[in-house]
């Protein structure tokens, strides 16, 4: 986790303090949970770019990709 700084006013203070006293739930964990919902509610898309897009022609299987990879590295490795 990243620790920030957030001033709050005194009543908003004594608020959430009442609140982590009745609840048992720390002040940071009402913080974040406050933070995430605004942020889940939130107008704005949650993805602000969408990922481009590839196509490569043709899928490949899990066990496909795995060989490939396999023969990859045993190229390189004859190489050296």
């Amino acid at each position: 986790m990243i620790k920030t700084t957030v001033y709050l006013p005194e009543e908003l203070e004594l608020r959430l303090d009442a609140e982590s006293s009745a609840t048992g739930v720390s002040k940071a964990e009402l913080i974040r949970r406050g933070i995430a919902m605004l942020l889940e509610n939130s107008a704005r898309p949650k993805q602000s770019h969408q990922l481009p897009v590839f196509n490569s022609g043709r899928a490949l299987t899990a066990e496909a990709m795995d060989d490939m990879l396999y023969e990859h590295i045993k190229e390189r490795a004859a190489r050296r």
